[in-house]
């Protein structure tokens, strides 16, 4: 069985041999995970290094580790990046725990024009802290050296400024006659992948991403939630790249 991560600081993973995991991070370790000396953990700050360690010491406020290797993870490329469409209830967190755990390094939350739920206030921001609580948790449970990023609420015109950089953009669409599996992909740069709101993406908007470069293509014979649509769309595309090689 592989060593359980933990997020670490990283000047505390360059600094010394011997690092003291503390804080919430080091007190769930060692009270509810029941980590104990003598096992071994892998430290990361999230941005790719990553510390082999043997704990040599715990208490209710955390662990001390002994590190016995380093490894600089290079970034993943390319990159994969959905911009999600807010869906209602705790779907979305349903999503964004799915997409990190297969591979995705950068989600938008994006409200859509047929978006039930709009993120406003103090009810988006908590929503968006729980986005990212989730995603962190999903990172180190499926022991990534790399943290995916979830970034502010996007309008569809901020959306399609994106595509503008990325090197292929693909919003998906149940009409599309063109499958996700059939295109070319890019060997740098970002895939972004576009999911729809329950109601689907309404015409102006693919207007936008068209006009943009974005492409529109479909995931297969069946109608995903857009729970679930992210998460397929991502491996689809990670087992065409090396990174699944």
């Amino acid at each position: 069985m592989t060593a359980p991560v933990f997020l670490a600081d990283a000047a505390a993973l360059r600094a010394s041999d011997v690092v003291v995991l503390d804080g919430d991070e080091g007190r769930h370790a060692a009270v509810v995970r029941r980590i104990s000396p003598g096992e071994t953990v892998e430290l990361t700050d999230g941005a790719g290094q990553l510390a082999r360690c043997v704990v040599v010491a715990a208490s209710k406020q955390g662990l001390t580790c002994e590190v016995t290797d380093r490894v600089d993870v290079p970034e993943p490329r390319p990159r994969v990046v959905v911009a999600q469409a807010i869906p209602k209830g705790d779907r979305g967190e349903t999503a964004v725990e799915t997409m990190t755990e297969v591979g995705v390094d950068e989600i938008l939350p994006w409200s859509a024009q047929r978006c039930m739920v709009r993120w406003t206030g103090e009810r988006g921001d908590k929503a968006l802290r729980r986005w990212r609580s989730t995603v962190r948790e999903a990172a180190k449970q499926a022991r990534r050296a790399w943290l995916p990023s979830v970034g502010d609420v996007v309008t569809t015109h901020a959306l399609a400024a994106r595509a503008g950089t990325a090197a292929l953009t693909v919003v998906l669409h149940q009409e599309a006659t063109e499958p996700l599996g059939a295109l070319d992909l890019p060997t740098d740069g970002d895939i972004l992948l576009v999911v729809g709101p329950e109601g689907g993406v309404a015409p102006d908007e693919l207007d936008q991403l068209a006009a943009a470069g974005a492409v529109v293509a479909r995931l297969g014979p069946t109608v995903l939630r857009t729970s679930t649509a992210g998460t397929v769309a991502a491996g689809i595309m990670l087992a065409r790249t090396a990174r699944w090689a």
